[in-house]
């Protein structure tokens, strides 16, 4: 109720129209995440794919969203945060046509990787755009559309593989229909203004007012010219920022914490769960179907709980979640590991296992993973925030691809508990240094957020940090 009261007084169509056409690019990630675990099974039998090409088919998409990661902190501020998602938009439909129409295994592997370019460019850029655009108060909901659409298109890539796995020509149908949400994407993003944060940084400040006119047009309490001028007195102090930057003393401080934020969300595991968790299931005695059937609940759990975060964050705030979050993730893996530790267990209770995946992607969901994209586009300071947000996007995706690609050779190693053991001790190391580093930025404009971290590096939290977090 807090968040859609805050939009209905301070947002307007716009603002809202913005802020959701520029989360598409969370949903083509989340689709292309979840679509490949049921499409290589009918990609191996009509490509005759071995098991290595079945792993390049799968992982290559991630070192292409890694380099698309790099390219689009130039592009956003080069082109814009508008046309970068325009570019993305456009490159993705022509991937995705691509591997829908590949006949040979290096083609899919190929038209994969540029996939992963589009991916990568459009996971960093949305969060990037929305917070821009975005009023401080209800900031942290619209910028969390970017995670809730992830998770949606996840869901609805499970649901395309049931859908369409007794269909001739089904994987090109799973991986090809990825194009229609691409090009939503690209045509959408024709139709939202630039954000103010980037014109103003372009000389353009006339039309900066304008936009942010535009979008405060239904909020009363707007003071337009006082948040340009904000805008405008960082952006003139911060405008010769070069990528080295980031490591000057000012700067790191935010750095470590966006760093942190990005690798904690990949090595506690999650998308061991997303790509392994029939696996995970089958390995419980359950058969194939039964285990892709439990995975749909993981999936709309990821989802629902998604939309509660989006509900709160603006109203709880992000460090409460985020360590809330964080707490249950790390108690759910402890869990899946005993079940998986005590023979006991797995004859007498074998749903263990479904309840701890399902509490751990609840507690994902509503913490570590919005909270992430969240604080990236919100602690950095202006002159430097695309590319500090681009080196975090690139830690957060070279973190999935060492998690994805070795789970199950951890698991053959050291056993399936071991494995998880280990992710809860990661666990309990990313709750304490959320607790001791991680400042509250609910309801502060971007401008205060950085002064308060910048304090920080002399010498502790800033006074601001430290009422927000009293």
């Amino acid at each position: 109720m807090g968040f859609m009261h805050e939009m209905r007084t301070s947002g307007n169509g716009l603002l809202t129209r913005a802020a959701i056409i520029a989360a598409v690019g969370g949903l083509l990630f989340g689709y292309d995440t979840g679509v490949i675990s049921g499409a290589i099974l009918f990609i191996q039998k009509d490509l005759k794919a071995n098991s290595t090409e079945q792993e390049w088919i799968i992982s290559v998409l991630l070192l292409g969203a890694m380099l698309g990661a790099v390219i689009s902190g130039y592009l956003a501020d080069r082109i814009s945060r508008k046309w970068t998602k325009v570019v993305s938009g456009t490159v993705y439909v022509l991937a995705a046509l691509g591997c829908a129409f590949s006949v040979s295994v290096p083609m899919l592997i190929g038209s994969r990787f540029v996939l992963g370019l589009a991916v990568g460019t459009a996971s960093f850029v949305a969060p990037l755009y929305i917070s821009e655009v975005s009023p401080p108060r209800v900031r942290g909901g619209l910028v969390s559309f970017n995670q809730l659409a992830v998770t949606v298109g996840i869901l609805v890539s499970y649901l395309v593989d049931f859908a369409f796995q007794g269909v001739p020509g089904n994987w090109r149908w799973m991986l090809g229909l990825a194009a229609v949400p691409g090009a939503v994407l690209a045509i959408g993003m024709l139709t939202v203004p630039h954000t103010p944060r980037w014109l103003v940084s372009h000389d353009r400040g006339d039309q900066a007012r304008t936009v942010l006119g535009k979008l405060r047009s239904n909020d009363d309490d707007a003071d337009v010219d006082g948040e340009l001028k904000e805008i405008q007195e960082v952006d003139e102090q911060e405008s010769s920022t070069r990528l080295k930057d980031l490591l000057s003393r000012s700067v790191r401080p935010m750095l470590w914490i966006g760093l942190a934020l990005a690798i904690f969300q990949q090595l506690v595991g999650v998308n061991t769960v997303i790509y392994y968790a029939p696996t995970i299931l089958k390995g419980t005695g359950l058969t194939n179907s039964s285990s892709i059937t439990q995975t749909v609940f993981v999936g709309i759990t990821n989802v629902v709980f998604t939309v509660a975060a989006v509900l709160l964050l603006d109203r709880v705030g992000r460090r409460p979640l985020l360590l809330i979050g964080t707490a249950g993730l790390t108690l759910a893996l402890a869990l899946i590991g005993v079940y998986f530790l005590v023979p006991a267990v797995q004859h007498g209770a074998p749903y263990i296992a479904l309840v701890g995946l399902l509490i751990y992607i609840a507690s994902f969901a509503i913490g570590l993973g919005p909270v992430f994209w969240l604080m990236i586009s919100e602690i950095f300071p202006m002159g430097i925030r695309s590319k500090a947000m681009a080196v975090s996007t690139v830690a957060n995706w070279l973190a999935n691809f060492v998690v994805a690609g070795t789970f199950l050779t951890v698991t053959h190693a050291i056993t399936r508990q071991g494995t998880f053991f280990i992710y809860t001790g990661i666990g309990v190391l990313a709750f304490l240094f959320f607790a001791w580093k991680v400042p509250e930025t609910k309801n502060r404009s971007l401008e205060d957020i950085q002064e308060d971290l910048t304090g920080q590096s002399d010498g502790g939290p800033g006074r601001k940090g430290e009422e927000q977090r009293a």
